[in-house]
């Protein structure tokens, strides 16, 4: 399977290339995860996905 698990990580890191952030992400499989929700990390550079609970980190270059 080429796509990685939906939501496998409690944390992850994106860089402001990956925005708008959503859960599940890019390269994630779809078919076995919740709806697709985007996340309003840009004003605090820290998002919670309501459905699973994943932690998204806005990294600083």
């Amino acid at each position: 399977m080429s796509q990685n698990a939906a939501n496998t990580e409690k944390v992850y890191h994106v860089k402001k290339s990956d925005l708008p952030v959503s859960c599940p992400g890019k390269g994630m499989a779809l078919w076995n995860s919740h709806p697709k929700v985007f996340l309003p990390i840009e004003k605090t550079g820290e998002a919670v996905c309501e459905y699973c609970g994943a932690k998204y980190i806005l990294q600083v270059d």
